[in-house]
């Protein structure tokens, strides 16, 4: 490997972790999101900060352009793929949280369901807009392709993202939402997988989440 191609795999590597880890970590606990307005406000700031700082890492760094992450014009023909798959993933979820959860016995963490339903409405629009295209940006668009990348493996970007999104929701919501954040991963990485179009995943993602807290 000469330095050009040890300066590549060691750029994508760091990529990759930061991506990982910064994408993981419960700043929602850590920064008490629900105690007052600026609370929230933080929390979100701190999301879309990681999300600005991994695209200017893209830019500066690779200097690739943001399409390499997915991030270019959806045609509109594809715009009901978004929509059907929206639903299809919704339909999904509700029928693991009716039906899956309880015959393991489980439930979704009451606390944190309740306190979303008692923040104001423009928070809880701005949280869903911020988590699909936050969490679509980091998990799927940059992680999948530059896991793919650097292990020159589909299967194996698709698994680790996957796994890691899974486990940062539930660090966030409890073992009860395994399931939830299992199934929405696996959905949303599918959707990525075959048409590599971020804007698909996060019209699909919102709608979801939409659903849920609006």
């Amino acid at each position: 490997m000469n330095i050009l191609e040890s300066r590549r795999a060691a750029v994508l590597a760091a990529g990759i972790l930061f991506v990982l880890i910064a994408g993981s970590l419960p700043y929602g606990k850590w920064m008490d999101e629900f105690q007052s307005v600026t609370h929230l406000v933080f929390h979100e700031l701190i999301w879309w900060g990681i999300v600005f700082l991994v695209l200017a890492y893209v830019h500066f760094v690779e200097k690739r352009p943001l399409a390499s992450i997915g991030l270019f014009a959806p045609k509109w023909t594809d715009l009901p793929i978004a929509i059907v798959f929206g639903m299809v993933t919704l339909a999904g979820l509700i029928a693991i949280i009716n039906i899956g959860l309880p015959a393991f016995g489980l439930q979704l963490n009451g606390e944190n369901v309740s306190q979303i339903g008692n923040t104001p409405f423009w928070w809880r629009a701005i949280s869903v807009v911020r988590a699909a295209a936050s969490e679509e940006i980091l998990f799927r668009g940059y992680a999948i392709e530059r896991i793919q990348e650097f292990s020159k493996s589909k299967v194996a970007a698709a698994i680790i993202t996957c796994v890691v999104f899974t486990l940062a929701h539930v660090g966030s919501w409890g073992w009860s939402h395994i399931l939830v954040a299992g199934f929405g991963g696996i959905a949303f990485t599918v959707l990525y997988l075959w048409k590599r179009n971020l804007w698909l995943n996060v019209i699909a993602h919102f709608m979801v989440d939409a659903a849920a807290f609006l």
